[in-house]
């Protein structure tokens, strides 16, 4: 059954391959007393190989040192013969439980203990599922890896920008038709900026994600109408400004909060998300009335 889902809808397959992993699994927890979710239901998206955007995020976007989907699977299968359009890149959203949200809604300066449960013991589930995604395809003979675990994946220092990485997860995601980014640099989901993201670079043909989307901010309601911003007041220490989103300012709030978490939480881990929660696009695409 599974062989002729993968031959006949490979896009299904795919998808049922992640959600099984976090709607079943007991990797998807918060390591609480009450081992919690940490994720609900994922969204899942595909892009091509060969998008215009992984080429545009190299030379406007993101900074020459961002990998295309090409180049990562050519250092990651040095002889293989690939070409970009024989690349499908999976995305996938992992949305934050509606009591993650709600925790962190009552917080004002230092971030609940189940939302930092959810950015270290929830990323650790997803990348227990980056690894679960490309052991399913290799076992069913299609090369894949994942970006993020590759050795050469790094931050960089993008002159434009300011901190970036050799590979985004929110950027694929973009291209895969699931969100668009908003004024305090996260992604706007169906599900929401309250979420975490993950991608799988693959030699399969899934036929791309329509994007609803033909601006980059589209969701974003400070942008498309002017008005909102309400992730400017949510930030603890103005790193967000009618500017945009103070990446230096951002990273020192977040060292920051590793004394607090240990102290408080009683584990190691650092956490922020004011900017998720509290504010119209938390938990969807946010209508033309809702930032006033």
């Amino acid at each position: 059954m599974k062989e002729e889902r993968k031959t006949k809808d490979p896009a299904k397959w795919v998808e049922g391959i992640i959600k099984d992993f976090i709607n079943t699994s007991p990797e998807n927890t918060l390591k609480n007393p009450a081992n919690d979710k940490a994720w609900a239901d994922p969204l899942v998206g595909f892009s091509a190989g060969n998008d215009s955007l992984y080429q545009a995020y190299k030379e406007e976007y993101v900074g020459p040192f961002h990998w295309t989907p090409l180049e990562l699977f050519r250092q990651a299968f040095s002889a293989s013969k690939a070409e970009a359009e024989e690349l499908s890149v999976i995305s996938w959203i992992l949305p934050q439980m509606e009591r993650t949200k709600a925790d962190l809604r009552k917080e004002t300066i230092y971030p609940s203990e189940s939302w930092t449960r959810a950015r270290i013991f929830g990323e650790e589930a997803n990348v227990k599922l980056r690894k679960h995604v490309v052991n399913s395809l290799q076992a069913a003979g299609i090369e894949a890896v994942a970006p993020m675990l590759f050795p050469e994946w790094g931050t960089r220092l993008s002159a434009r920008f300011g901190f970036a990485s050799t590979w985004s997860e929110r950027h694929a995601a973009h291209a895969a038709g699931l969100g668009t980014f908003g004024l305090c640099d996260g992604l706007i989901t169906p599900r929401g900026k309250a979420m975490r993201a993950g991608s799988v670079v693959a030699r399969v043909q899934i036929p791309p994600t329509p994007r609803p989307y033909k601006d980059h901010r589209a969701y974003c309601l400070f942008y498309s109408n002017g008005t909102c911003g309400k992730c400017i007041d949510r930030c603890p220490i103005r790193a967000i400004s009618q500017s945009g989103h103070d990446k230096v300012k951002c990273k020192s709030f977040l060292d920051m909060t590793r004394n607090y978490v240990l102290s408080h939480h009683g584990f190691e881990g650092y956490g922020c998300g004011f900017c998720q929660a509290g504010v119209p696009c938390e938990s969807r695409i946010p209508g033309p009335e809702e930032g006033k």
